[in-house]
């Protein structure tokens, strides 16, 4: 899930703000990881293009048609674009509402359990349980993704959570249990990201379009690094943990209606097809070596982006900077995430922003290179800061991927790519602090632009080779 900050009793001192992967949409509940927030909630405008109503008796069948897709070479269309699709509007509210559920509930947890129990380790452990439950989650729950109504699973997700998060407020409930219920969102979480990400390419599909959805969604979710614990800081100075975590309870279930109400329904998209379930259905389509160089592509970067952002504080303190300079270091990465995502958006056509995929992606930890000198915070923040920019690719490289998974299979693969991305975040995470205790902070970010470099430059090649294979 998201990260935090803890407003009552301060978390003890031994215990660094965690740093929060950015969501591959977000987080949706975590983490929904993911997938990193808590703006006022948009009103939604009726529209007369909107889609069939859920509620008419309409059958299954009955979705509108997706938008047509821009003709290649043409200008993007805009973000605004996006917005003039009725159902967009309903489920880019409900990710507003969701992340601000995931993020408050994340920070409210954390300083309830330390509350209850005064230990660091217990504290940080619910963060840490976010990680491994989205894995199974991603690979074991996957195949419910194709199989069912997507709108279902959508609902049924966000109820899920809900129904958790409204346990956790009973004061009887035991610390285990709480962690428990945390591990039971984060199980989920996975499984609702890669809906909706399928979704939105039934709602607005596979081209330019989806793109630009999905880059809203995300930079919602990196603006919830930026506002999410500030505004759940302000909400825990009113109300104790476990008034925080009703409150988010609340936003689940605004967000299992708005989705309810404001999407069509759709048939499962693997129905009366033989689908393979389980493992073996991940297999299915790991087995194609395109996806898969695909998938490598998002997965890469993630796991070396994570680092500087994992060490900022140490890095504060071996360069002896307070803790403002400290919340710059923090914000950088997210700041040139957005304002990259924003240019390549608004400005740059759907066929350069495919030209531009594997340069960017192949040079994004690169900037990490400037940590050699144990630079100071403003040429630190200016690393930061270009390494985010660097995520420009993922529109281009959203497009490939929608482009390529077949639509029975879309809403599995796009399940475990989301999950893969919030793992090796985990596992990036993990690995810097190791190696931040045999070398210092600056040299374990450097090296980290040198090796990350290499690695992209083989995942580049991999998808390359997997192109002209396909040719």
């Amino acid at each position: 899930m998201p990260k935090h900050d803890s407003p009552h009793p301060p978390l003890p001192p031994a215990a660094a703000p965690p740093t929060v992967p950015a969501s591959p949409d977000a987080p949706t509940s975590p983490t929904v990881p993911a997938s990193p927030d808590a703006p006022t909630s948009p009103t939604v405008p009726a529209s007369p293009d909107a889609p069939t109503s859920p509620t008419a008796p309409a059958p299954p069948t009955a979705a509108p048609p997706a938008p047509a897709a821009a003709p290649v070479g043409a200008g993007s269309p805009g973000y605004r674009a996006v917005f003039r699709v009725r159902e967009f509007r309903f489920v880019f509210v409900a990710h507003l509402f969701s992340l601000l559920g995931v993020v408050v509930s994340e920070l409210a947890l954390t300083v309830l359990v330390y509350d209850l129990t005064r230990s660091p380790l217990l504290s940080s452990l619910t963060f840490a349980l976010g990680f491994l439950p989205y894995l199974l989650g991603g690979t074991l729950l996957a195949g419910l993704t194709d199989r069912l109504p997507p709108r279902r699973i959508l609902v049924v997700c966000d109820l899920v959570c809900a129904a958790c998060v409204a346990v956790m407020t009973v004061p009887a409930t035991p610390v285990a249990v709480l962690l428990a219920l945390r591990c039971a969102v984060a199980v989920v979480s996975p499984v609702f990201n890669g809906t909706r990400m399928a979704t939105l390419a039934d709602i607005l599909g596979e081209g330019d379009l989806f793109v630009l959805g999905r880059s809203l969604l995300r930079i919602v979710s990196q603006s919830a690094l930026l506002t999410g614990f500030a505004v759940g800081g302000v909400l825990l100075t009113v109300v104790p943990p476990r008034g925080a975590l009703a409150v988010t309870a609340v936003t689940f279930l605004v967000s299992a209606l708005l989705l309810r109400l404001g999407t069509v329904r759709r048939p499962a998209r693997a129905a009366g097809k033989a689908a393979a379930s389980g493992l073996a259905g991940t297999w299915a389509v790991l087995r194609n070596r395109r996806v898969r160089a695909l998938m490598l592509m998002f997965w890469v970067p993630p796991l070396f982006a994570v680092v500087p952002e994992a060490l900022a504080a140490p890095y504060a303190d071996e360069i002896g900077v307070s803790t403002a300079a400290l919340g710059l270091l923090m914000c950088a990465l997210p700041v040139g995430t957005i304002a990259g995502e924003l240019f390549a958006g608004s400005f740059l056509g759907a066929a350069t922003r495919s030209r531009i995929v594997l340069p960017l992606a192949v040079t994004g930890v690169l900037p990490y290179l400037l940590y050699a000198p144990e630079p100071g915070v403003a040429l630190a923040v200016v690393a930061l800061f270009l390494a985010g920019a660097t995520g420009a690719y993922t529109l281009g490289l959203d497009a490939w991927f929608v482009a390529e998974v077949p639509e029975e299979q879309r809403g599995r693969a796009m399940t475990l790519m989301t999950a893969g991305m919030m793992t090796v975040q985990g596992v990036g995470m993990a690995g810097a602090g190791i190696a931040a205790e045999f070398a210092p902070v600056h040299t374990v970010v450097a090296g980290t632009g040198v090796v990350g470099t290499l690695c992209l430059l083989a995942a580049a090649a991999e998808l390359r080779a997997s192109g002209a294979t396909e040719k």
